[in-house]
């Protein structure tokens, strides 16, 4: 079960929380001491470069957002435990980030997320609490917790700190003057970061959206807030 490729209906949002491309250079510099830059790799038989983010630290691009919220946080004077809800990256992302600054890290998941996932939360250190048979049911007795206990909640996408983490990444592509960025999208917090930091440079992004999930594409459309089951 990957993250949830949706907003959940209580979600909260970012709404008038500018983010902009002076808080993803700032990523840059506070991630730099943490995490390496991925290397690109020529897909010959369909002509494009691919971004290996599988070779991030946790295996994904999530530990990025994770890492800068944390690190943004402290520099705040925020150091209270954090808490997600995630089935598998942006929990890993949390859990090894929480380890590397000394911050507990509570990560809510679903049942039916991978074995390997739930592994790798704990191996970090991270209280893995299981909930619900899907994120959304996740996600609100995360927040939930977040509430009664004065946790700082972590969305994956929804928060202006994730998002200038994710943008990292563009700032890396920017280096080899791309023309078109195609960008995959689940909650949107990689597309708005990748086009924070290269729309500027007149590079289109185009976000990619796997059919019968396709939220983000349905809102653009007008389909605002309109959630599937």
């Amino acid at each position: 079960m990957p993250d949830s490729g949706r907003p959940s209906p209580q979600e909260p949002d970012v709404g008038d929380v500018a983010v902009s491309v002076a808080d993803v250079l700032a990523a840059q510099a506070r991630l730099r001491k943490y995490l390496s830059p991925t290397p690109l790799h020529y897909a010959e038989r369909f002509g494009v470069w691919l971004k290996l983010e599988n070779l991030q630290r946790t295996g994904s691009y999530k530990v990025r957002g994770a890492l800068n919220a944390l690190l943004a946080g402290l520099e705040r004077g925020d150091e209270r435990p954090v808490i997600c809800a995630s089935a598998g990256n942006h929990a890993q992302g949390v859990a090894w980030s929480a380890y590397r600054l000394g911050v507990q890290a509570i990560t809510v998941m679903p049942y039916g997320a991978p074995q390997t996932k739930i592994a790798g939360v704990a191996h970090w250190g991270a209280t893995v609490r299981q909930h619900g048979n899907s994120y959304d049911e996740a996600f609100a007795f995360a927040r939930e917790l977040a509430d009664q206990n004065g946790y700082r909640f972590l969305s994956a996408f929804d928060d202006p700190d994730v998002i200038a983490g994710q943008g990292t990444v563009g700032i890396e592509l920017a280096a080899h003057a791309p023309d078109v960025v195609i960008v995959p999208i689940g909650g949107g917090g990689l597309a708005s970061g990748v086009a924070l930091a290269l729309k500027s440079q007149g590079v289109r992004i185009v976000g990619a959206q796997v059919e019968g999930v396709d939220s983000m594409a349905r809102a653009v459309r007008g389909d605002l807030r309109e959630i599937a089951p």
